[in-house]
């Protein structure tokens, strides 16, 4: 199993859903970076379940224990090991499920690559709690980012049937990228939250649960990181981006719309204002030749409805090869992609300190 990630910056995530912690291990970070503990426990409480009937009931504190890597509040240069207890933990909940390869989940993927010796309680390392390191090295990642002037932003584009108004992609300020990250549930358009919670809560009630597609920006980001091919700023979002559990789908700029539009249309002219190089639209989302333009970063993720739903499915019983009624216990999230929000801006940052590097 490889749950390690990139270059000059290398994450190595740890721990299962039920087990006793999660984990991360940041090898790579220079010295001296200052860690602001207040902006880490902010960016882990974007994320942090059990903080309303949209979310999970799973109420987990989400607080970081540091134990290598800071001193003094900067960092050594030396691997950084940080730790989230797994407090809320209802193992019982999957006693019954342990030979059930549900549908939509990775227990008979995992079954067969691990040979039955997966831990499947609460999805186990598949699960989306493996995202709580992610924002946790995010958030030190995005520090390190600031510093540099770049600020990333994330907002719900759409969710189910309801949909925000998108990002001029050409022209995005950096205020309305941290509005976002203040925001439980960041849009563009005034009043939409609310009918963004109304289709969640529908799908809740109805014992389902709802998709959805995020927009994320970076910007102030300079021109010529990243490698034509393999090493592309495409290749390195995509990568991790779809580490990320429940992501179907990526898109960069304007993505799969260039398939109704003509070269005309779709290129993006290069204007010089003074010293400054920019493009009068941005339909390639700050990317030519797998590396960053100067103009703004933009991509969209989509991610699937939650595979863990209230409705009785139909399992297969791996012990006795056959189809048998499931209704899946325990606490989900109706929408995974309203708590992916920030899990988004820490794989950007992760990604590109790892290309500034």
């Amino acid at each position: 199993m490889s749950s390690i990630s990139g270059e000059k910056i290398k994450i190595s995530v740890f721990g299962e859903s039920h087990g006793k912690a999660v984990g991360v291990v940041i090898d790579g970070l220079p010295p001296g970076i200052e860690i602001d503990s207040d902006k880490i426990r902010a960016e882990m409480e974007r994320r942090r379940p059990g903080q309303d009937r949209f979310t999970t009931p799973r109420n987990e504190s989400d607080d970081v224990e540091i134990i290598s890597g800071v001193f003094n509040g900067y960092t050594t240069g030396t691997p950084l090991c940080g730790i989230i207890g797994n407090t809320d933990v209802k193992s019982k909940d999957y006693d019954a499920m342990k030979n059930l390869m549900r549908p939509g989940h990775a227990d008979y993927t995992g079954y067969i690559r691990y040979g039955g010796f997966a831990d499947y309680r609460g999805g186990g390392h598949f699960s989306g709690r493996l995202t709580a390191p992610i924002v946790f090295a995010g958030a030190i990642a995005y520090q390190y980012l600031q510093k540099k002037g770049i600020t990333i932003g994330t907002h719900i584009l759409k969710i189910g049937s309801i949909d925000d108004e998108p990002l001029n992609a050409a022209d995005i300020p950096a205020d309305i990228l941290n509005k976002f990250r203040g925001m439980r549930f960041p849009v563009v358009s005034p009043g939409i939250e609310e009918k963004i919670k109304e289709e969640i809560d529908n799908a809740r009630r109805d014992l389902d649960s709802v998709g959805g597609i995020l927009e994320t920006a970076v910007v102030n980001v300079p021109a010529g990181l990243g490698s034509p091919m393999f090493n592309s700023v495409e290749s390195k979002l995509s990568a991790f981006v779809f580490s990320i559990p429940a992501v179907k789908g990526i898109e960069f700029g304007s993505g799969f719309g260039f398939a109704q539009m003509r070269g005309s249309e779709a290129n993006d002219q290069f204007t010089a204002d003074g010293k400054t190089v920019k493009t009068a639209t941005n339909h390639t989302g700050g990317i030519n030749g797998g590396m960053t333009n100067g103009m703004p970063i933009v991509f969209r993720t989509v991610f699937r409805p939650t595979p863990s739903i209230g409705k009785p499915q139909r399992a297969l019983d791996i012990s006795k090869m056959e189809s048998t009624e499931l209704k899946i216990q325990g606490r989900h999230d109706p929408c995974i992609a309203v708590r992916a929000v920030p899990v988004l801006d820490a794989a950007a940052a992760l990604v590109f300190m790892d290309l500034l590097l």
